[in-house]
């Protein structure tokens, strides 16, 4: 089943949901490799992947977006409380923002720092904005900061997860995972 029902997830949820995952899991470890290798042709190679990555995982955000707006999530366990719901709500509207605010503050970094930059070393980027140093070392340290957030909301949603999977004894987790 491609949709979501009211007590499952869809096959393009579940995937785009785990693709994302991945990504994100990803993105962070080549990140932090391409900021920590030396001044090298390949270090040049990292960022390139880096930012290509993170313009593609852009992208499957704002697709999974459209898809949960065409397509309303399952409904919730039975017996989770108000407090519960809001903030699971709140949790995944800050997964959502920060899935996109972490990618475009890259993006702004790169794009007012005037290092060229194609996608996968194909697509040319257009250019936004004009050559600022200040403006990209601070986008920069934006773009740091918002991946700790992000790295910390993904672990409170994975221990949330398992919260209800080995404590609450629901199925929260099980209807998303691929192999259910």
């Amino acid at each position: 089943m491609k949709r979501n029902t009211s007590s499952q997830w869809g096959t393009v949820a579940i995937g785009l949901h785990w693709l994302l995952a991945v990504l994100i899991i990803g993105q962070t470890v080549l990140g932090a490799a391409a900021e920590d290798a030396q001044v090298s042709p390949e270090k040049f190679d990292l960022f390139v992947w880096h930012k290509s990555l993170g313009v593609s995982i852009l992208l499957l955000v704002l697709l999974r977006i459209a898809w949960r707006l065409t397509n309303p999530p399952p409904d919730l366990p039975a017996g989770l409380s108000s407090r519960d719901w809001q903030l699971a709500r709140a949790g995944h509207c800050l997964l959502y923002a920060l899935m996109i605010a972490v990618p475009l503050s890259g993006w702004v970094a790169s794009d007012s720092s005037r290092i060229p930059f194609r996608i996968f070393w194909s697509v040319p980027t257009p250019d936004l904005m004009a050559a600022n140093r200040d403006l990209s070392e601070l986008a920069g340290e934006i773009h740091e900061l918002l991946v700790i957030a992000l790295l910390l909301v993904v672990a409170g949603h994975v221990l949330a997860a398992l919260h209800h999977h080995f404590i609450r004894h629901n199925d929260v987790l099980r209807r998303m995972l691929p192999w259910r």
